[in-house]
């Protein structure tokens, strides 16, 4: 059954994004084969790490070491199981995308309520990357205070070290290119070079830190969370959102699968791709608190701007913050694969397949860019904006909509243990975001 809906040639509403035979398209994807295991390992890795990864020694600050730790644990326990709630319902019905699973489950409006999550979820996360490389590469001003960026530290201020043309230039030379691909499976190379680039800031910050503990440099940290009052217990929840965005990549899912050479690999794909993400997120965490302890900032990075009090100081942390701006900009491209195809899939739903129509992928594709380079070079202050709605929108595609499927079980597929578990998922989200998001809204 999985290889013959690899040969599906009925174009209609749950039909491939991506045209996999002779028959099926004259636009020149014979030579196709499909996607190999470690193309689509890459590709939905790459979707979870972003900028996430960041923020997480920041949870390790909020609730100590040790439930910081089992926390991301269990949030990756908790992904894989959605996910594989998803792929399940999947292969009952056949539907080759996220939007027609909810469409399978709860009909058009299902459909729909998904596409609009995750098109505000994605162009949150895109106008967040475009911000943070701006930030890094030409220095950012908060409170009256001006922070140099790496290209204002190297070259002083000029004309073409100021935001708005480094990320002009970013868009047309990186960005540009990488979004034309018509096939997510095309990114694999540079997906593989993007998890490369966040070891590479792990292995900087554990370098540093064996350094600092040898000298002597680093004190024990918090094991567990201080809590006085009701209102430090409730502020414990803010770090549900940043746990909840570092693991979502369940847009990319049918994307990679329906690529994928052998559909019977996409649960290997998933439990390899959260080992290693989950492997990097425990590390990155437990080392960048070991190192920065109560100074850990929200994101880590704005730690990287200041003397770490090791030789070449200045050197490993332009290393390390052009690291993971690279890291971003090839992260973006796999993000905004499936906020075109959500777009499309709202706007022209009745059209045919959007790669076999050059003018229609160009004219959203450039559209796309365009919102999140404006939203990103005119209104800043949007991440604030983003960390409520972006939140709402991933626990949604994350864990509600996959539990919600699976408590509607309309091909009777579903265990006790599933249904308990799903709800169990609502739930916790439900209730975990509405503290997180009233904890934030009250500070």
């Amino acid at each position: 059954m999985e290889n013959s809906r690899k040969n599906n040639t009925v174009i209609n509403d749950n039909a491939p994004l991506i045209p996999k035979t002779h028959q099926e398209s004259d636009a020149k994807f014979d030579d196709f084969d499909g996607a190999s295991f470690s193309g689509a390992v890459f590709n939905l890795s790459t979707t979870i790490i972003g900028a996430g990864i960041m923020s997480l020694p920041a949870t390790l600050k909020e609730l100590g070491m040790v439930p910081g730790l089992v926390a991301i644990t269990l949030m990756a326990f908790l992904t894989e199981k959605s996910i594989e709630f998803m792929i399940r319902f999947s292969r009952a019905q056949n539907p080759t995308s996220y939007g027609g699973l909810m469409g399978d489950a709860f009909g058009k409006y299902g459909k729909t309520l998904l596409q609009i999550c995750v098109i505000i979820n994605n162009i949150g996360v895109l106008i967040v990357y475009m911000i943070i490389i701006g930030d890094v590469l030409s220095g950012t001003s908060s409170g009256g205070d001006h922070h140099s960026g790496i290209l204002e530290g190297w070259f002083g201020i000029k004309w073409w070290t100021r935001r708005s043309f480094v990320l002009l230039l970013t868009t047309l030379l990186v960005f540009a290119p990488l979004v034309s691909f018509k096939r997510i499976d095309s990114l694999r190379y540079t997906s593989a070079i993007s998890v490369g680039l966040a070891v590479v800031f792990l292995v900087i910050a554990v370098g540093i830190a064996v350094v600092k503990i040898i000298s002597g440099g680093i004190g024990m940290p918090r094991l567990f969370p201080v809590i006085t009052d009701i209102g430090s217990f409730f502020k414990l929840f803010t770090v549900v959102p940043v746990l909840v965005t570092a693991y979502i990549c369940h847009y990319n899912v049918h994307s990679i699968d329906n690529e994928l050479k052998d559909s019977s690999q996409m649960y290997g794909v998933v439990r390899t791709a959260l080992t290693l993400c989950s492997s990097v997120y425990l590390m990155t965490s437990f080392f960048g608190y070991l190192l920065f302890g109560e100074g850990t900032l929200d994101d880590v990075l704005a730690n990287f701007d200041t003397d770490l009090g090791i030789p070449f100081s200045s050197v490993l942390n332009d290393t390390v913050r052009l690291s993971y701006t690279a890291h971003l900009m090839l992260v973006f491209p796999v993000v905004f694969y499936p906020l075109r195809i959500n777009i499309d899939g709202l706007l022209f739903s009745k059209s045919r397949l959007l790669v076999l129509d050059n003018s229609r992928f160009a004219s959203i594709t450039i559209s796309l860019i365009g919102v999140i380079f404006m939203g990103a070079n005119f209104i800043p202050s949007i991440w604030d904006a983003f960390q409520f709605t972006g939140a709402t929108a991933s626990v949604c595609v994350g864990f509600i909509f996959p539990a919600a499927i699976t408590l509607r079980d309309r091909h009777n597929l579903a265990t006790k243990q599933d249904k308990v578990m799903s709800v169990i998922m609502i739930i916790l989200a439900v209730f975990s975001n509405a503290v997180a998001i009233y904890s934030d809204a009250f500070a």
